[in-house]
């Protein structure tokens, strides 16, 4: 991987999320390097998907902080998104689009990847007999598919999957796991209780640890 590909670092120092009075996690210090895949796993309720939140600036911790270096500059909280691409069950895609005018919309706010044209990625997403179907009429499979491919797609620095293989099929999820591997992220987090997601993590953290 080149020097280029290896400028982000994440910081979190003393990071600790509550709601009311009840810590979803706390003590949560961790340095996380580019060059890795990083598995969140845990119970429901553990606090994965609130640690994503919380690393993608999303939400504000109740303790701690997180820091974005890039080439050992930090990036300031409001830029912290033209780095990052997100996957999750509870973010949603504009159901009025058909899945053409999706993707042209997506691609005028973010950069594709390099080498990759726009034209591409419905081909790369093989949807091409659903490309002027409107997304309200997907299935989940197949929106899950297109949430997949736009950020896997996307030019970023770190990639959030939460549950990314949720709705899939198993020709799906082997396609996933192909894109995920042909167009590598700097700096990659899955959080899952699924082993087959993450099977190939390069360190797995269990979340009941800062409990």
């Amino acid at each position: 991987m080149s020097s280029q590909a290896l400028s982000i670092q994440l910081v979190a120092k003393n990071l600790g999320k509550r709601f009311r009075n009840e810590w979803i996690f706390k003590n949560f210090d961790y340095d996380f390097q580019a060059g890795n895949v990083y598995a969140i796993t845990g119970a429901n309720g553990s606090g994965k998907s609130t640690l994503l939140q919380l690393l993608w600036a999303q939400t504000l911790p109740t303790t701690g902080s997180v820091s974005y270096l890039l080439n050992n500059q930090e990036i300031e909280v409001q830029s912290i998104y033209q780095q990052v691409a997100i996957v999750a069950p509870y973010l949603e895609l504009i159901e009025e689009f058909t899945l053409e005018e999706l993707v042209q919309f997506h691609f005028k706010l973010r950069k594709p990847i390099e080498g990759i044209n726009v034209k591409d990625i419905i081909t790369l997403l093989h949807l091409n007999h659903a490309s002027l179907k409107q997304i309200g009429n997907f299935s989940s499979g197949m929106r899950q598919r297109v949430k997949l491919g736009l950020a896997v797609l996307t030019e970023k620095k770190v990639l959030f999957l939460d549950e990314p293989y949720t709705n899939l099929d198993e020709t799906s999820c082997l396609w996933a796991e192909d894109l995920i591997k042909k167009y590598p992220t700097d700096l990659t987090f899955i959080a899952s209780n699924d082993k087959n997601e993450y099977r190939h993590a390069d360190q797995v953290i269990d979340m009941h640890t800062f409990k």
